[in-house]
C-alpha cells in the first residue's frame, strides 16, 4: 500500500528529531539593502537559513547596476550579478559540509539596467550552479514586446541632481511607486528574444509574470511579491515561508488498469482536509532561522497542499497524459482538493481563529477568493479562514521516491526505467536503477516484465502544448502557483520554441520554466541505456522538495 499523503521532505526529516532545523522547505529573504553592510547582512541571513535546512529566494533588483557610482566611498558598483556569485560560493561551502542540497532562486526585474547580464549569466558552464534564475516580467513589458516598442532600463533615483529623465515605477523593497532614472532604452522585443535564446541554449532564466502573481495574491492588500521559493510554486513576500505537502493521486485510483478504473474523489477530499490541518500544525511546531520568518509565517499561516503521482494515476486510469480526458480528470481532482482544503481551513478558523493578517472585507475581495463556490465565500465572510493560502503544486522530487517512485508532481513519467543520482551523507554520489511505480504494477498484473501499455507516454515524447495545457488547466484551482517544467525535444526549432512563453502568458500562467537537453545543465535523472535520453530540470546539488 503506497502513501496517500506526503509532507515535504523538511517535515519528514526534521519533525520530532529535536535538531535545530526548520520544517519549512524554503523562504524568500528580505529586501537586500543597497550598501555593503546591507548586502553582507542579507548574505548572513541567507547562510543561517540554509544552514538550518531552508532553501531561499532573493530579488536582487534592489542592487544598483554595474558602473553606477557607489554612495559615500565614491567607488563603482559591480552590479547584482557579481554579488550573486558570492551567494553561490556561500551555498557551495554549506553544501560541502554534508549531503544537504543547496537551493536558491534569484530574480531580477525586466527593467533593471543589468537585466541582459542576468539573462546571460548561466551561459558559462559552472557559473551560479546553485541558483535557479527567473526574470520578473511585467504586463507593461509584454505589451512593449508585442508592440515592438522601446523599453526603458532604469533604477530608483538616489541623486535628484543627476541629469536624465525619471518616471515613477513600483520597485522591489518599496511600498509605493518611486522615481526611477532611465539609464538607457532598448527594444523590448530584442530583450525578449535574448531571454528566449538563453532558455533555448541553457534552460534559464525562467520567467515570472509578476503583475499576475500580485493581482491574484490573496494578501494583495498587504504584500508586494517579487520572488519565489527555488522551484517557483510559492510566490512569497519578504521573509515568507513555504510549508508544503502533497497528495499522491496514484493512491486514490480504484480498480487500476481496468475499464472500471476511477479516481476516488470522496477519499481525496477527506484526505485533503486532514492534510491542511497537518500543515497548519507544522507552523506551530517548527523552528525558524530568523525572527522575521516566524513573524511572517505565523501572521499569514500560508500552506501549500498539492499533488504528486498525477502521471501514474493517468496510467492506472488508462489515460494518456495530455489528452482531453486526462486534462478533465486532473482539473476535477484539483478542484476537489481546492474546495476541500478551503473548507477545512474555514473549519480550523472556527476552531482556532483566522490567521492574524486576515482582514475580512479586503481578503474577501481577492480575485481567487471570488472564484470559489458561494458556500466557501460565505464561510470565509462569517468565520474567517485559518490559512491565507492553502494550495501549491511542488516538484516533489524526494517524496515521490518515498511514495514508491511515483511520477513527480504533475510531470509526465520520465521513462520506464532510469538511473537516479543521490548525494550521500559523506558527499559521494550514489546511483540507483528505478522503475516507475505504476508501470511496475502494470507489468506485474499483465505478466509482461518489459512491456508498455498503449497509453504510456514519456515526458520527451509529449508535444510542448501538452505540458502547457496541463499547467494551465490546474492553475485556476491553485492559489499559490505550480512548479512545472516544459520539456522540449533537443531538435525543437527555435521558431517553435520561442512561442512557449507567449502561450504561457496568454493562458494565464504565473510563470514558465523550460528544459531542452543541452551541455550546460546537469541531470539528476538519466535514461537507462535502452531508453530515450532526456536530462532532468534540476542539477543534483539543487533539487529541493
Amino acid at each position: 500500500m503506497i502513501s496517500s499523503s506526503c509532507p515535504a521532505d523538511e517535515i519528514l526529516a526534521g519533525a520530532g528529531t529535536g535538531r535545530n532545523v526548520t520544517l519549512f522547505n524554503c523562504f524568500v529573504m528580505g529586501a537586500i539593502e543597497d550598501s555593503v553592510p546591507g548586502i553582507f547582512r542579507a548574505l548572513q541571513e541567507a547562510a543561517i537559513t540554509m544552514q538550518q535546512g531552508g532553501g531561499i529566494g532573493h530579488d536582487f533588483s534592489t542592487l544598483r547596476p554595474y558602473g553606477f557610482r557607489a554612495r559615500g566611498a565614491g567607488g563603482v558598483a559591480s552590479g547584482p550579478v557579481s554579488f550573486m556569485d558570492i551567494w553561490d560560493a556561500m551555498c557551495g561551502a554549506l553544501l560541502s559540509t554534508g549531503a544537504r542540497r543547496g537551493a536558491m532562486m534569484a530574480t531580477l526585474r525586466c527593467d533593471h539596467p543589468d537585466i541582459q547580464a542576468f539573462v546571460a549569466a548561466k551561459q558559462r558552464p559552472g557559473r551560479l550552479r546553485h541558483f535557479n534564475l527567473s526574470v520578473l516580467v511585467t504586463d507593461a513589458f509584454m505589451a512593449a514586446v508585442r508592440a515592438d516598442d522601446e523599453w526603458p532600463l532604469l533604477f530608483p533615483d538616489g541623486e535628484p541632481e543627476a541629469a536624465g529623465e525619471t518616471i515613477l515605477r513600483e520597485w522591489a523593497g518599496t511600498d509605493a511607486p518611486v522615481p526611477c532614472r532611465i539609464i538607457r532604452r532598448i527594444r523590448a522585443r530584442a530583450l525578449w528574444e535574448q531571454i528566449l535564446q538563453a532558455n533555448y541554449d541553457c534552460a534559464e532564466p525562467g520567467v515570472l509574470f509578476v503583475d499576475r502573481i500580485n493581482q491574484l495574491n490573496n494578501l494583495w492588500y498587504r504584500e508586494r511579491i517579487s520572488a519565489t521559493n527555488p522551484c517557483g510554486e510559492i510566490p512569497l513576500p519578504p521573509y515568507g515561508a513555504c510549508d508544503l505537502g502533497s497528495l499522491n493521486l496514484a493512491a486514490f485510483v480504484s480498480a487500476p488498469f481496468t475499464t472500471e478504473a476511477r479516481l476516488d474523489l470522496l477519499a481525496l477530499a477527506e484526505t485533503a482536509k486532514i492534510a491542511v490541518r497537518m500543515l497548519d500544525n507544522v507552523i506551530d511546531a517548527s523552528r525558524f532561522p530568523l525572527a522575521e520568518q516566524a513573524e511572517s509565517a505565523r501572521g499569514s499561516r500560508r500552506v501549500g497542499l498539492g499533488i504528486t503521482g498525477l502521471a501514474d494515476a493517468f496510467l492506472m486510469l488508462r489515460l494518456r497524459y495530455g489528452e482531453d480526458r486526462s486534462l478533465a480528470v486532473a482539473a476535477e481532482a484539483m478542484l476537489t482538493i481546492c474546495h476541500a482544503a478551503y473548507r477545512s481551513s474555514i473549519g480550523l478558523a472556527k476552531e482556532k481563529g483566522p490567521f492574524p493578517f486576515f482582514e475580512r472585507q479586503k481578503y474577501s475581495q481577492g480575485a481567487f477568493i471570488r472564484s470559489l463556490p458561494e458556500d466557501i465565500q460565505e464561510g470565509i465572510a462569517k468565520h474567517g479562514v485559518r490559512n491565507s493560502h492553502v494550495l501549491a503544486i511542488a516538484p516533489t522530487g524526494t517524496i515521490s521516491l518515498l511514495a514508491g517512485n511515483v511520477s513527480s508532481g504533475i510531470e509526465p513519467i520520465f521513462g520506464p526505467s532510469y538511473a537516479r543520482r543521490v548525494l550521500a551523507e559523506d558527499g559521494t554520489v550514489m546511483e540507483f536503477a528505478l522503475t516507475d511505480y505504476a508501470l511496475d504494477r502494470w507489468r506485474r498484473s499483465a505478466k509482461d516484465p518489459r512491456g508498455l501499455p498503449k497509453w504510456f507516454v514519456r515526458a520527451a515524447e509529449l508535444p510542448v502544448r501538452a505540458h502547457l495545457e496541463m499547467q494551465a488547466t490546474l492553475q485556476p484551482f491553485v492559489d499559490n502557483s505550480i512548479s512545472k517544467t516544459i520539456n522540449v525535444p533537443e531538435d525543437c526549432p527555435f521558431s517553435e520554441f520561442s512561442q512557449i512563453f507567449d502561450i504561457a502568458y496568454d493562458r494565464g500562467l504565473k510563470g514558465c520554466t523550460t528544459f531542452r537537453p543541452n551541455p550546460i545543465s546537469g541531470a539528476v535523472l538519466s535514461a537507462a541505456p535502452a531508453e530515450m535520453k532526456t536530462p532532468h530540470c534540476c542539477a543534483l546539488e539543487r533539487e529541493p522538495d
